[in-house]
């Protein structure tokens, strides 16, 4: 969130420079290449959508062409690596006060270069105000767009795209904010919109929805009730009133009335039986603070019963609620969240959303975008360019609650390829797929972020060495530093910002800040060299396997998977090593495992199920690249293909540290088959099949997955799901339930965690599941 000057908007770019601390550009980014707009007026705040094209670098790699060469060199790595520009499209978000509008269209319009289109989509009561003004600033002809129906499209949008967008608000936990897992479907759901009054709406579908009720009790009666009780005019300002407030002085409770009889009724003394009823008896005056607290009360209330009535008249539990008066204050979500609880006897959940105040925008934006068809594509929060959730608790941060000149980013990048559920969730409504929450966990939070800080030395470094003929690679790899901090210093202070805050989480926001600066993949090279080296031993490994007898096999199988997940260089303890020690090889990480029994040891019920019926097909996660894919995965691959069991092969679609990306994968395969026969065959007659998991993360979301690989899960009727490495097995999916046979397994490579889980540096995970009949 970037904190502006106080002083008015005047009326160019140039004032927009002095008024904000933050330069423009940093605000409206990318808007050279802006495409299309949509705008949002409210009383107080607007909120600009804009689609731009954004170009960044990537990491291609492709085989050499060995024509007119009789044999490759043994030095030769076994690909090239090119770096190429891309382009992909974005969703840019900005939120600023009304105060700004002049100086912010003035801006925009002095940047605008390639934008494709001739109207900007209008919605919010603000559209009719600043009409003339948006379309005599950026000649563009304003098309105003029905408020409820971009409110619906934008809620839809952030429901399906954003994993952790709803919340429930809970005033004693610290952090106060519990962030909901989105259901797979979304529908139906109850939409209470606080305004100035008050509407409520019935979604069943994407494009069905009805108008069922409201009050005309909401926003404006809490600001115009507020105002003359108060003399208090701003908005906020009343909301930081009454958060001081205490309204049982101005409330008669049920104690009140009934003294010490209210029991026998079976109500509690504490609830408020007439909102301001002692202000008709007694005889004395009343603070402002008190009476905007009672007020509060009153129409949080109101407003929650009427809500939770019309949610069980319509057999409803989710009521999402939004609109200025709800605005992320902390005293508004929680009145309305206790009324929600209290009618309902806790059957109906107050639901809250982290974009709330950006949902009129999204929606005009898609609406002035339906020829393109956004909602084909599935997309993704950018960490590195969204302000995130921030606390207006007043007690908690006194200076972000004073909101004027505040602006805040949301940004959205469209995905190459449709996202959804892995068909074999056993119930993908519960599905979590982070193991620690570390906005609850303090104590995992404080050493995670910790950890973080201390590894960024490290990445930074990796950077620059990953790019050694740019100029630039330093400064931009120190700007990534800087943006990567702060990010982390957010997180300590607000750890809600991008919803839960997890292990992956983090990993994720760093990959994201490393794509920002042009480091598509800083460890290209080392995996290069690392899949070069394996390859040359993959030959020795496959013949000494062959040679052991059956159950002898199975064990070395496993060892060599786990030897393999060793080879992680976003692990400190092993990064260490393989820096130190350049010829640390597979057998070396065999004599670094834990000795059995592990740490967690199905082993023999492992082996049991291997003396039994071949699975039908396996669908297999992969890890890291050289060791771990070609001589820990490819080797196990080949035993269950001569078990006559199919083989799905997911790898990541983007780099992610020095995991094995699908473009990779294709090229290790061939060359393996190259030397081997019956992994040969089996890519030949499609047994065995390489698919890309739609995900650039060192974690695996379950619930985000390519829908092709879903598709293929399904076609080949997949009844065995192994999960390998501490990211994908440990940090994530540790508890995932599965509605057929897993196997998860990982080296655990932090101390730290090893001593959480019981263990030591190496303890070997080794979980094998069978879902109960």
């Amino acid at each position: 969130m970037a904190e502006c000057g106080a002083s008015g908007s005047g009326s160019s770019g140039d004032s927009l420079d002095k008024s904000i601390t933050l330069p423009p550009d940093e605000i409206f980014r990318n808007l050279e290449n802006a495409k299309r707009f949509a705008i949002d007026i409210g009383g107080s705040l607007t909120k600009l959508a804009y689609y731009s094209t954004v170009q960044h670098k990537v990491a291609k790699v492709r085989s050499f062409d060995h024509s007119g060469k009789d044999t490759e060199q043994d030095h030769e790595p076994p690909y090239e690596i090119s770096v190429q520009e891309e382009v992909t499209a974005r969703l840019h978000f900005v939120k600023f006060e009304n105060t700004y509008i002049e100086a912010c269209l003035d801006f925009i319009k002095d940047h605008l270069v390639n934008t494709e289109t001739k109207v900007i989509q209008a919605t919010g009561g603000g559209a009719y105000k600043f009409k003339d003004l948006i379309e005599e600033k950026l000649q563009l002809k304003v098309d105003k767009e029905d408020v409820m129906t971009c409110l619906i499209k934008g809620c839809n949008f952030v429901l399906k795209n954003i994993p952790h967008e709803a919340f429930v608000y809970q005033k004693d936990s610290d952090p106060e904010f519990r962030f909901q897992t989105n259901h797979p479907n979304i529908f139906p759901y109850l939409l209470v919109n606080i305004g100035s009054g008050v509407s409520i709406v019935k979604v069943e579908t994407e494009d069905r929805f009805e108008w069922i009720g409201g009050s005309s009790i909401g926003g404006g009666t809490f600001w115009g009730l507020g105002a003359l009780l108060t003399k208090t005019k701003k908005f906020d300002e009343l909301l930081q009133l009454a958060s001081r407030g205490q309204h049982t002085n101005v409330d008669m409770l049920v104690q009140d009335i009934y003294g010490g009889a209210h029991e026998t009724l079976g109500l509690s003394g504490n609830l408020i039986a007439s909102s301001f009823g002692k202000s008709a008896t007694a005889d004395q005056e009343f603070s402002k603070e008190d009476m905007a607290k009672s007020l509060l009360h009153m129409i949080s209330n109101d407003i929650g019963q009427l809500a939770c009535l019309y949610a069980r008249l319509h057999c409803l539990d989710r009521v999402y609620f939004g609109g200025f008066f709800i605005r992320g204050h902390p005293v508004t979500m929680r009145t309305i969240t206790y009324s929600i609880n209290f009618f309902s006897k806790g059957e109906v959940q107050a639901l809250f959303l982290r974009h709330e105040g950006y949902l009129g925008a999204i929606g005009a934006f898609l609406k002035g975008a339906e020829q393109d068809n956004p909602n084909q594509y599935s997309w993704g929060e950018n960490y590195a360019g969204s302000s995130g959730l921030m606390s207006s608790s007043p007690e908690l941060c006194p200076t972000q609650r004073a909101r004027s000149g505040t602006f805040d980013l949301l940004e959205m990048d469209r995905l190459e390829r449709p996202l959804v559920n892995l068909p074999l969730l056993l119930d993908p409504s519960s599905y979590v797929p982070d193991t620690v929450d570390l906005t609850d966990d303090a104590l995992a939070r404080k050493y995670w972020l910790t950890c973080f800080e201390e590894a960024l030395d490290g990445v930074v470094k990796r950077a620059v060495a990953s790019q050694p003929g740019s100029v630039d690679a330093a400064e931009r790899a120190e700007k990534f530093r800087q943006k990567y901090w702060n990010k982390l210093q957010t997180l300590r202070h607000q750890p809600f910002a991008y919803g839960t805050l997890t292990v992956r989480s983090l990993l994720d926001t760093r990959e994201h800040c490393l794509n920002e600066f042009n480091f598509p993949d800083p460890y290209s090279k080392v995996k290069q060299k690392d899949n070069g080296v394996a390859l040359k031993c993959f030959q020795r490994v496959v013949s000494a396997l062959d040679a052991l007898d059956w159950e002898e096999r199975q064990l070395a199988l496993v060892k060599g998977l786990l030897a393999g997940n060793v080879f992680d260089w976003g692990a400190k303890a092993v990064s260490d090593v393989l820096e130190s020690d350049p010829q640390f090889g597979f057998e070396e990480a065999k004599k670094k495992l834990q000795e059995r029994p592990w740490l967690v040891d199905s082993y023999g019920k492992w082996l049991q199920r291997l003396k039994g019926p071949p699975h039908k097909c396996a669908l297999i996660f992969a890890d890291n690249s050289g060791v771990d894919v070609i001589l820990g995965v490819f080797p196990f691959v080949r035993e269950l293909l001569s078990r006559g069991t199919e083989v799905i092969l997911a790898c990541n679609s983007g780099p992610a540290l020095n995991d094995v990306t699908y473009s990779e994968s294709l090229i290790v395969a061939e060359r393996i088959a190259a030397m081997d026969p019956v992994i040969h065959s089996a890519l030949r007659e499609e047994r065995l099949l390489l698919v890309q998991t739609g995900s650039s993360s060192p974690c695996l979301d379950l619930s985000r997955l390519d829908k092709g690989l879903a598709v293929l899960v399904r076609e080949r009727g997949a009844d065995l799901v192994v999960i390998e490495g501490m990211g994908r097995a440990v940090h994530t999916n540790y508890h995932a339930a599965l509605c057929c046979e897993s196997l998860k397994l990982a080296v655990i490579k932090n101390s730290w965690l090893a001593e959480r889980l019981g263990g030591q540096l190496f303890s070997v995970i080794f979980k094998y599941e069978v879902p109960a009949e």
